[in-house]
């Protein structure tokens, strides 16, 4: 089993990946392969309304978007990590996650799903809303943990000293190792997914 991790910064190396990295070390304790994803630093562009991906699957936009499809579809789990500009998750993860989930419910149905924000003071819970409405719209089961996935600080070392935070970190790993070989074992025991109802799209105004 995978589990793959976004890191939504434009820092490789920063507060977010630091929080991350903690995610990924308890579920590599648990026997769970990881994989930290950087969205990077070349600009992502926000969705076009094109349609183009509802018939191929993947974007028009040649950028990271569909290099994160590729690895999202075979992994078992993801985690979106981002930190807190103005409240809200980055422009880059935002524009990213966009054209990622759109119109692709079946790639990211019944994997095991997480939001995890750096900031140095506030806004941390408002990013959490956020990205958490992109797995709530997608049939993903959500992974908590002890506290709100947050860590405090304005640079590495500073996360690492956010000891609640960190704590935070490792017990949401431990819970989504937990339920993934929850939801493996259920598939060797046979037990099948829920059955899904044709989407009905109601407008609103006619």
């Amino acid at each position: 089993m995978k589990t793959l991790l976004v890191n939504g910064s434009p820092h490789a190396k920063g507060c977010t990946y630091t929080a991350l990295c903690e995610v990924a070390a308890a579920l590599e304790r648990e026997g769970i392969e990881t994989e930290i994803f950087q969205v990077g630093t070349k600009p992502i562009s926000g969705c076009l309304g094109c349609g183009a991906c509802l018939k191929t699957g993947r974007c028009v936009i040649a950028d990271t978007v569909n290099e994160f499809l590729d690895k999202a579809e075979k992994a078992d789990a993801l985690v979106f990590g981002s930190p807190v500009h103005f409240a809200s998750a980055s422009g880059m993860l935002t524009s990213f996650m966009d054209r990622a989930f759109y119109g692709r419910g079946n790639l990211f149905a019944y994997k095991p799903a997480a939001a995890v924000m750096s900031c140095r003071r506030g806004g941390a819970t408002a990013t959490f809303e956020q990205i958490n409405k992109y797995f709530t719209i997608s049939n993903m089961p959500i992974v908590g943990s002890q506290y709100w996935n947050m860590v405090h600080g304005n640079t590495p070392e500073e996360v690492k000293q956010d000891s609640e935070g960190m704590q935070t970190m490792r017990t949401l790993g431990l819970n989504m190792a937990w339920l993934m070989k929850s939801i493996q074992a259920g598939k060797e025991a046979g037990l099948e997914l829920p059955q899904r109802e044709a989407k009905i799209n109601t407008n609103f105004i006619r």
